[in-house]
Order: structure tokens, then sequence, then C-alpha cells
């Protein structure tokens, strides 16, 4: 197996973890907090999906799908490319709003394509390019790869992990 076969089947185990996590709920279960507080499964998918698509887009020095299409909408969300969920208070969690489990699964599925293109032609030679100098030691492409990678498959986790509350 090589490298690039290794991240799509990795990238590839997530459509199905966010299908699962969504699958069936209504609106008003997605924006629901547990305890009235914390993540919802909306945000979670949504968060997760943002993160994606932020840090693919930068690394293809392209505009983010969620910006690029009318995604923005469909979460009561202004089609801002710096909102992706990180700092985010209770009041902020809960103001994305999925207007149903169809907007976070498709939003996902367009992000996921453009992952998948883009990671399929991978070498083991481009994990080594520095894409982010601002670290210590400065990131490479194969770290920030296992970092989204890794980020995702936690938030996919938790969205059934509240799945299972409601």
């Amino acid at each position: 197996m090589n490298v690039s076969e290794l991240l799509t089947e990795a990238y590839g185990r997530l459509p199905d973890l966010v299908r699962t996590a969504v699958d069936g709920l209504t609106a008003d279960q997605l924006r629901a907090a547990p305890a009235g507080r914390g993540n919802t499964v909306g945000w979670l998918v949504w968060h997760l999906t943002r993160v994606q698509d932020s840090h693919i887009a930068e690394l293809l020095d392209e505009e983010q799908v969620y910006t690029a299409g009318d995604w923005a909408s469909r979460f009561g969300r202004k089609p801002d490319p710096g909102d992706t969920g990180y700092g985010h208070s209770p009041e902020e969690v809960a103001a994305v709003r999925p207007e149903n489990a169809a907007a976070l699964v498709e939003y996902y599925q367009a992000v996921h394509e453009r992952t998948i293109a883009y990671v399929s032609g991978l070498t083991a030679e481009d994990l080594d390019r520095v894409v982010d100098e601002s670290w210590d030691p400065p990131v490479t492409l194969g770290v920030r790869l296992v970092s989204i990678l890794d980020d995702d498959v936690q938030h996919a986790g938790q969205a059934a992990y509240v799945r299972g509350l409601l």
C-alpha cells in the first residue's frame, strides 16, 4: 500500500462516521446540547467538516467549499472562512443551526470529495514538504494531514456519543 492509498483509506472512513452520527436526527435533535450545555451533534459534525475544509483549501491554495457555495446559510451562519468553530463559546455553539441532517452530510461529502482527490495524488516525498513554519518544529504536509484526520475522528466519535445521549 502506498501513501496515497493509505490516506484514501483513512479519510475514506469518515463519511460513514458522519452519516451514522446524524442519520435520522431531527433539526431539534441536531441542535440539542447534552445537559443543556456542551457541543451538539450538529455543531460537532459542522466543526469537523469546517476544519477539514479550511485546512485542505489552504493546502490547495483554493477557496473553501463553505464559502464557494451556499453552505453557511444552511447552518444559520455567514460565509466567514475563519468561522471553523475553534474557540466557540456555548452561545456560538448554539448559533450553529443545521437545517437538517442532510445539510451536514452533503457539506461533508463535498469537502470529502475534494480531500480524496487531493490525497489520492500524493507521494511519500510530498509528505515531507513544510506547510506551516509558524510552529517549532515546522509542520509538514504529513503531520498536517494526520492532524486533520485525528481531529475529525475525535469529533465524529464525540458526535456519536452525544447522539447516544439523546
